[in-house]
């Protein structure tokens, strides 16, 4: 089941992806995040007011005119002389079929989304619907584009908070749930064959490793892409520094390091902890800081040929999106996503 909202009636989601220079004309398959803007109000605006000039996944309906039936591809906007086509974008129908705990404060959801004109970037978000509960919410997807394509599936993965739709998924959400979603976002990396060579550069704080993941297990697949085909896309590499307060906070600690063993020429990754009581697991060490991602870190990795995707709380994006201006990075390589 497919269920289409007209464009007017186009609204947005519980994450927000801020800026003031968005490149949208442009063809390339990089969109670039420049500069943040800051809704000024006493009340915490909702996920739809946030992005709610965040672009959709659309498409373009066929249309019958006295001069015979108009198809419109999608990402082809007006009709010339032949009038104006209505662009719609995609509500699919979704259900739970996995439900898991990926630390104390996260649950992680799995959703069969049958509907074959849904599809994503590495690093979008969803609008997410949910019956009898009428804030919507707004979640990165976790998941690459690839187990999509070949099983019908995304991840997702939510923080506990007092917002409508996190309650709803820690305290009522089973499996066979029934939902619904909307993709959105212009921070993502999704890169054709013929594009330059990148390294990626990922920095997440908390939760803001959602997209970050999918991007890094996007580059994952291009890899295993060039190597069993030896054609493809031909990715540089890929470096995650991922902040959260202790190793129990760190998510998808077993998938990363499975990546970066799988890849470790390609892939690597620097595991930070501020507030760790514990002690550190022997598999986990090697991987290990303790305290922040530092400025050194960052410029250790800045070249010509990389590009910085950062996702954290607004501070932590502040602080490295203006360190690397500062850095003399050209703003089209700094791309970013704040989530509130």
């Amino acid at each position: 089941m497919v269920v289409v909202i007209p464009r007017l009636l186009r609204g947005s989601l519980g994450a927000i992806c801020t800026q003031a220079a968005l490149l949208r004309s442009t063809p390339s398959a990089f969109r670039y995040l420049t500069r943040s803007s800051v809704m000024k109000s006493k009340r915490r605006p909702d996920h739809l007011e946030r992005t709610a000039d965040v672009v959709r996944q659309e498409i373009f309906l066929h249309i019958q005119t006295t001069e015979g039936l108009i198809h419109q591809p999608e990402g082809v906007h007006g009709l010339g002389n032949k009038g104006s086509s209505p662009v719609t974008s995609v509500v699919s129908a979704a259900k739970v079929c996995g439900v898991a705990s990926e630390s104390p404060s996260v649950k992680r959801l799995c959703l069969l989304v049958a509907d074959k004109d849904f599809s994503f970037k590495a690093g979008q978000w969803v609008d997410f619907f949910i019956p009898g509960v009428s804030v919507v919410g707004g979640f990165s997807i976790c998941s690459s584009p690839r187990l999509l394509e070949q099983e019908r599936m995304i991840e997702l993965a939510v923080k506990h908070a007092n917002h409508p739709p996190a309650l709803w998924i820690h305290n009522q959400c089973t499996l066979d749930s029934e939902v619904a979603v909307r993709v959105g976002g212009e921070f993502f990396f999704d890169p054709k064959p013929t594009d330059a060579s990148r390294n990626l550069v990922l920095i997440a704080g908390g939760v803001g490793i959602n997209p970050l993941l999918s991007i890094l297990r996007h580059a994952a697949d291009l890899l295993r892409e060039r190597a069993s085909k030896g054609q493809g896309y031909e990715m540089g590499t890929v470096r995650l520094l991922y902040s959260a307060k202790d190793t129990s906070e760190l998510l998808f600690k077993k998938n990363i390091l499975d990546l970066v063993n799988e890849f470790p020429e390609q892939i690597a990754c620097s595991l930070h902890v501020t507030k760790q009581t514990t002690q550190i697991t022997a598999d986990l060490r090697p991987y290990i800081t303790e305290g922040r991602i530092t400025q050194k870190e960052i410029r250790d990795h800045i070249s010509k040929e990389t590009l910085f995707y950062i996702c954290g709380p607004p501070p932590m994006t502040d602080f490295f999106s203006k360190e690397l201006e500062s850095s003399r990075v050209p703003r089209e390589h700094i791309c970013f996503e704040k989530w509130w």
